[in-house]
């Protein structure tokens, strides 16, 4: 026992480098559509215990996506520059501890949902499935950020279900639809940052497919990501203040547009990570709606 808490203990860094646990940019951006939803349903302030739930299990889901995501890029995160230093690149752990760290943040984070009900239980299946496919996706298609946006806006209908008790109404599935344009347009930018050292060891992304198109079509997918958003009001009686959030997410929008214009890695990375605001500026406009009663 002693032996094996030793080592536990040696690989600790390891294993939080593989959860991302220095970069929790991950966290917020799956975070903050869930938020949305779960004030949404519950029109104001949800349930305490569901709140814990869903924060707790966002972390520990978006961790197990890091895992499984490190897992399945081991042969390949060695040869791109930005990914060259991560614990399976330099062997610094086996295949055999990520799945297990994997299955351990997977079987926490239903746990969690079972504190729920059993129709969020069976949206939670989904979760993990979608969790777990994602990171083997860029060997397929070129549209592995579609399944990303999928996984990251799946937390939408679960929060719906948890603090109703019933399946998400239609305005839920269009909040759903817009969160996942969301995710392909950021994780372009993300994706920008690899191009070259994906076109080289044949890794598929939107950022390749869109190729030099990819300002135009991130500009377009954004610009719906605003028009779902302005849909999305009305169907939950949201005010002005509402729409104050979305007006200040569009500004941040063609902030980053401007910041990838040149297409530098850097300020591509930046772009992507400027959309963490993006979620922060829609959550307070749906938070002071109803604190504000309007």
């Amino acid at each position: 026992m002693n032996a094996l808490l030793q080592q536990l203990k040696k690989q600790t860094p390891q294993y939080r480098a593989l959860m991302r646990l220095d970069r929790p940019i991950g966290t917020y951006l799956v975070l903050w559509p869930t938020l949305w939803a779960l004030w949404f349903a519950a029109e104001g302030f949800p349930a305490w215990h569901l709140l814990i739930i869903f924060v707790a299990g966002t972390f520990l889901m978006r961790s197990a996506g890091c895992v499984i995501n490190d897992y399945a890029d081991r042969k390949i995160d060695a040869h791109v520059s930005r990914t060259k230093d991560r614990p399976f690149a330099t062997g610094a752990v086996t295949e055999k501890e990520a799945l297990l760290l994997f299955a351990v943040l997977c079987a926490l984070a239903f746990i969690l949902v079972l504190f729920t009900n059993w129709l969020t239980v069976g949206f939670a299946v989904v979760a993990v499935a979608l969790a777990a496919t994602y990171p083997f996706m860029k060997r397929y298609t070129h549209l592995p950020q579609l399944v990303l946006g999928a996984a990251f806006a799946w937390g939408i209908p679960m929060a719906f279900t948890a603090q109703t008790g019933e399946l998400p109404p239609p305005a839920a599935w269009l909040l759903y639809i817009g969160v996942l344009i969301w995710t392909v347009s950021y994780d372009t930018f993300y994706a920008m940052v690899d191009r070259e050292d994906d076109l080289k060891i044949g890794v598929k992304s939107t950022a390749i497919l869109f190729g030099d198109d990819d300002k135009v079509i991130t500009a377009m997918l954004q610009v719906c990501v605003v028009v779902v958003l302005l849909m999305a009001g009305p169907r939950f009686g949201m005010s002005f203040i509402y729409y104050a959030g979305v007006i200040a997410a569009s500004g941040l929008f063609i902030y980053q547009q401007q910041l990838i214009r040149y297409r530098q890695t850097d300020k591509c990375f930046q772009a992507f990570l400027n959309n963490n605001w993006v979620g922060m500026v829609i959550f307070a406009g749906i938070v002071l709606h109803f604190l504000m009663g309007a």
